[in-house]
């Protein structure tokens, strides 16, 4: 399968502590509506880190019910431990998840030969199609294109990336090192018309929770051939993924996480 396009990393929402499914069924309603390519429930967005197994489970398996086979879904499924994100991708896959999006352990800093096992690992338990999820900013740890593509070759599940460096320089050697036909998202909203250049196939997107139409519409004016409309709507959404980057104020509301 072919994940390409605009896929949103969506947001969840919550009414006193607990998930409030009608508006996250109306979001995912609105967002088809508005053409997005796909859908990305439980990433960092989402607010995985601070939830529950159970919850995720439930919110993965909530999104592929209200998206009903019109768009993909990458159910967000890793974890710094091998034996939770197993733990996890069982979950992803038993509520009918079309791919796994795998954060790269963080915190631990494992080695290249230990990123290898760690995804060899989750497959060898759970086969399904993975995305690796690169993001140094995060996790403590960068995934090297050459790593990437030993992951890529031992382990035949893993099937793109979700590179989230804004280093356009390792996206151009990840294709490079891999391949065209290995997939490779962007995971920074600043990035995609480059990215997309540079032989990635698309984005998991946090602007396109509020602005669908416009991320897919860059999206598919680039696989077209339209560079005008797809610099346009670069230039267009830019603002907005500013005012969505996170800057510690005075005013910020309360999170999830206490």
């Amino acid at each position: 399968m072919k994940f390409t396009g605009a896929y949103t990393a969506l947001s969840t929402p919550f009414v006193n502590g607990e998930v409030d499914e009608n508006a996250y069924r109306r979001l995912i309603d609105w967002q088809i509506e508005n053409g997005i390519d796909g859908l990305v429930p439980c990433g960092t967005t989402g607010e995985a880190a601070t939830m529950t197994h159970e919850e995720q489970g439930r919110i993965i398996k909530i999104c592929v019910d209200q998206a009903k086979g019109r768009v993909p879904v990458i159910g967000g499924a890793g974890s710094n431990s091998t034996r939770e994100a197993i733990e996890l991708t069982k979950l992803a896959k038993d509520a009918g998840a079309d791919a796994a999006l795998m954060i790269t352990p963080y915190y631990n800093k494992p080695s290249p030969n230990g990123l290898v096992e760690h995804f060899k690992a989750i497959a060898a338990e759970v086969p399904m199609p993975i995305f690796v999820y690169n993001v140094p900013g995060r996790t403590g740890l960068n995934c090297l294109p050459e790593t990437l593509k030993r992951i890529k070759d031992e382990v035949p599940e893993v099937i793109g990336v979700k590179e989230a460096t804004a280093n356009l320089k390792q996206c151009a050697e990840v294709i490079e090192h891999c391949g065209k036909d290995f997939q490779m998202l962007s995971g920074d909203d600043f990035t995609v018309l480059p990215l997309l250049a540079a032989g990635g196939c698309g984005v998991i997107s946090v602007v396109s929770n509020i602005m669908p139409g416009e991320m897919a519409g860059l999206c598919k004016a680039f696989r077209e051939g339209d560079m005008d409309k797809a610099l346009d709507l670069s230039l267009k959404i830019a603002p907005l993924a500013r005012a969505c980057s996170w800057k510690p104020t005075r005013s910020r509301s309360k999170p999830r996480c206490t």
